[in-house]
């Protein structure tokens, strides 16, 4: 077997949050993040002769294994598509993030303290070590909101789902939940699990008004907007009761975990069906993804609560697999595209014909071919 080169193995330094990570953190990175587990929750592996593993390429459509896992050496190659690299291009390919993302999600997943260079070693207190906690939050968060809806109090919250077709299964599968009313149920129980008052406003979770903190979402059907790598770092709430003054949706504000502008709801669950058929559909709404979804379309995803713009753009066209914006300029303006489509689906009243024409104005970004279903 020959042996690939290892995706960008050979820098220094690579830019993270808080600067450069140290070149001997990534080393350490790459030492301690065992490839055959990381692979393995992509791919079934078996043993194939001494030291050496294989399955089906997550890659490429194929009946016979020709995807090979090398563990004593840390490196996969695929026979059949010609791919290969270490356990963090594998992480880039299989989860659409950059080198860096995927750095610091294995630190994360096997307790490496990156360093930057001009940040210095990171600490418990520090840019990684808060990520980590907002993270931790939005976990045990979306645990209770789950449990409550289980609860008397969130009949009317299945009777929503209910009428929308979305059985117990359908909803535990998206993670939805219930923020019971009341001004701290929520607040109360994360303060229980160890979670301090500037963590718990630093996560959205909750709002700070005269008379103190309270629970930012209450007496709301609740959905979990997870990144790409399937955590949680935000919510959307949805108004069930006449009685209440708020929006008809209320998302996470701005964190250090959620940015509006870069977040897609269901990439978690459309990302690898979307790197596979080369197809995106982008929907409006948490209900929309959840009845593509269960209709067999796959690759659905919706921005929430923003329009869509050049940051959702990059996400689509790396899991599209799409070269940098000059190639894709290039490829538009020549007609040659890679047989890849983003298809926008919107209403058909004048609110969806308006978010149709904005999602369309990002179509000469994308080396893919662009429609609008309306």
């Amino acid at each position: 077997m020959s042996t690939p080169s290892r995706s960008r193995a050979c820098e220094p330094y690579t830019q993270g949050v808080a600067g450069l990570i140290r070149r001997e953190d990534i080393a350490a990175v790459r030492e301690r993040a065992r490839i055959e587990e990381i692979v393995g929750a992509h791919v079934t592996l078996r043993q194939a002769g001494v030291g050496s593993m294989k399955g089906l390429c997550p890659f490429h459509d194929e009946r016979t294994p020709s995807f090979h896992v090398r563990p004593q050496l840390g490196l996969w190659h695929c026979f059949g598509c010609d791919e290969g690299g270490d356990v963090i291009s594998f992480v880039q390919r299989i989860d659409g993030l950059t080198f860096t993302e995927a750095v610091e999600y294995l630190a994360g997943r096997t307790g490496v303290q990156l360093r930057y260079e001009d940040g210095g070693p990171t600490r418990p207190g520090g840019e990684h070590g808060r990520r980590q906690r907002l993270i931790d939050a939005h976990r045990v968060a979306e645990e209770f909101f789950r449990e409550q809806l289980l609860t008397p109090p969130a009949q009317i919250a299945r009777r929503f789902l209910a009428e929308r077709s979305f059985d117990e299964e359908a909803a535990a599968g998206f993670g939805v939940g219930f923020a019971p009313a009341g001004w701290d149920n929520l607040l109360r129980h994360l303060r229980g699990r160890g979670f301090t008052e500037p963590e718990l406003i630093a996560s959205g979770l909750v709002s700070r008004g005269n008379r103190g903190i309270y629970d930012r979402f209450r007496g709301r059907l609740v959905w979990p907007i997870r990144d790409v790598t399937g955590d949680t770092i935000g919510f959307g709430a949805r108004r069930l009761s006449d009685d209440d003054q708020g929006p008809k949706y209320l998302n996470t504000p701005e964190t250090q975990i959620y940015k509006k502008s870069s977040v897609l709801y269901g990439i978690d669950l459309a990302k690898r069906a979307i790197a596979k058929e080369k197809r995106v559909v982008v929907v409006e709404g948490y209900t929309d993804v959840m009845a593509a979804h269960l209709s067999g379309v796959g690759t659905a995803i919706a921005t929430c609560g923003t329009a869509f713009g050049p940051d959702h753009v990059r996400i689509v066209r790396r899991l599209l697999g799409e070269s940098g914006d000059a190639a894709a300029g290039l490829m538009f303006a020549s007609g040659v595209t890679r047989g890849g489509e983003v298809i926008f689906t919107f209403d058909g009243d004048e609110a969806g014909q308006k978010a149709a024409l904005r999602a369309f104005g990002e179509d000469q970004k994308f080396a893919s071919q662009t429609f609008v279903a309306v």
